[in-house]
């Protein structure tokens, strides 16, 4: 059984036992359970139920693992060609890390 949640403006498929990174989930600490009722769309064993736009009575229960973990950093060069102009920033995108505990649909 899976689901596919849509989670801080993103959409993923959850299956119990799954771990994904979303984007920070503020105030969500270490071990808090957190449930999401934006369920997309729901696939019981081939059974399969489509939202219009969410499915009526489906969650998805996960626990956060880790509340905060920073992605690979993203280097924006911008250079302005026979002027001297040259700037460069890094972005690191920061992640929470959650544990898919159960689809309930």
């Amino acid at each position: 059984m899976y689901a596919i949640v849509e989670i801080n403006g993103q959409q993923f498929k959850a299956e119990a036992g799954k771990k994904l990174f979303v984007h920070h989930i503020q105030g969500a600490e270490a071990g808090a359970t957190v449930e999401f009722d934006k369920v997309l769309l729901v696939d019981n064993d081939g059974n399969i139920t489509v939202g219009a736009p969410v499915v009526e009575g489906a969650k998805v229960v996960c626990e956060v693992k880790t509340e905060l973990v920073k992605g690979e950093k993203v280097l924006v060069f911008h250079k302005k060609r026979r002027k001297g102009y040259r700037k460069l920033n890094g972005h690191r995108q920061q992640f929470s890390e959650i544990i898919v505990k159960e689809v309930v649909a």
